[in-house]
């Protein structure tokens, strides 16, 4: 088998892909050939334009995936649009900052059913649509705190370190089924959620000066890695997960 990054003929899910890393691994899952749907809260416009700009079906899947009541439906809505979904991509999540004494049940239970539970029980419902057609990609997307603690976000780190071990439970069960699931740690990308601590001139240079890349990533430099893991380049790379921080990790 030839090895080639071209998605031609294959379908996508993604969740959270209204902006930011979501909306540019949706974007260019397209560009590289895939159809795509897409599931979230918020109405997707500019996604969809470019979606159908780069010539491929897009179908937004309106879904609010803080729990596992649309689960089902997000992935029998996608089958129906594009009839497979060879592609998932778990980039839908949120987060909560406080100080550890004062985190609330609430905030720890609403980033752990988002980020973790969710996660799971979607890519569940995506897996057996996969095991029966005997092949598929699962992309979760982990952090640097799936491997730092961070501070004042004890419950996306706890989430995140999650989504690293789920990656390579799931990965050690769907190997048979010619499923490979693998996650992409982004570092410290240039998106609206980060657009204060690019602002914060103290932030930025100590962020800057431990980034041996000497930059912020883009959504872009996220995108690149999905196409490969979504890609037959990625078939005997399975329970990685793979950071994207230029280098930060290595610091």
């Amino acid at each position: 088998m030839a090895i080639s990054f071209d998605l031609a003929g294959k379908c996508a899910l993604v969740t959270g892909a209204n902006t930011g890393i979501g909306q540019a691994i949706a974007v260019a899952l397209a560009e590289a050939g895939a159809d795509v749907a897409l599931a979230g809260r918020s109405e997707p416009a500019e996604t969809v334009e470019r979606i159908k700009a780069a010539g491929r079906r897009v179908v937004d899947v309106r879904a609010d995936l803080s729990g596992t009541a649309e689960v089902q439906r997000v992935v029998d809505e996608a089958l129906g649009a594009l009839g497979r979904i060879d592609v998932l991509v778990n980039n839908a999540g949120i987060i909560r900052r406080d100080d550890l004494l004062q985190f609330s049940e609430a905030d720890w239970d609403a980033v752990i059913d988002t980020n973790l539970k969710a996660l799971f029980f979607l890519s569940q419902a995506a897996a057996r649509h996969m095991a029966e057609r005997g092949s598929g990609k699962i992309i979760n997307i982990a952090s640097l705190l799936s491997f730092q603690g961070g501070i004042r976000v004890p419950s996306y780190a706890a989430a995140k370190s999650g989504v690293a071990g789920l990656t390579k439970a799931m990965a050690n069960e769907l190997s048979a089924s010619g499923i490979q699931v693998n996650a992409v740690a982004p570092g410290y990308i240039a998106t609206n959620n980060t657009a204060a601590l690019q602002a914060d001139e103290t932030r930025n240079r100590q962020i800057l000066e431990r980034i041996p890349a000497g930059r912020w990533g883009k959504p872009e430099d996220i995108a690149g890695a999905a196409i490969f893991l979504s890609s037959n380049a990625s078939d005997y790379v399975t329970g990685h997960i793979l950071a994207v921080d230029g280098g930060w990790l290595a610091r």
